[in-house]
């Protein structure tokens, strides 16, 4: 698996935050402790980082990523009810518009869960 001891570690972190935390906090709050936890475990962690997206060499937009991990890994927090299809998709094109592979997709709902997505550079059409 892409990076899976780092990915291993950002998870652990998730789950640390998760469960000193709790449920019902808003994401801003989970962004900041997942920051300080991450970065307690030696990782460098680029916070709320644009992400600009091309349309033929054109910018047409920008996004923010929550969290960059060594810049190898892009963290998306959610503080919903649950995941759904559009988190996924929002995770994904965050990968699609960078040369990052791995996304992680974090939600601190009332069950706390996560999901891993890789989106390798050999299927990106614009770099």
């Amino acid at each position: 698996m892409l990076y899976q001891d780092l990915t291993g570690k950002i998870i652990k972190a998730f789950f640390n935050v998760n469960d000193k935390l709790g449920y019902g906090f808003l994401e801003k709050v989970y962004e900041n402790a997942m920051v300080l936890e991450l970065r307690k475990m030696g990782l460098d962690v680029k916070q709320q980082k644009n992400i600009k997206v091309y349309y033929d060499e054109t910018e047409v937009g920008d996004y923010f990523a929550d969290l960059i991990i060594n810049d190898l890994v892009i963290v998306e927090l959610k503080a919903a009810e649950s995941l759904c299809p559009e988190h996924e998709a929002q995770l994904i094109n965050y990968l699609r518009a960078t040369k990052i592979e791995v996304g992680l997709l974090f939600n601190f709902g009332k069950k706390a869960e996560f999901k891993r997505k890789i989106f390798t550079n050999d299927q990106k059409l614009n770099l």
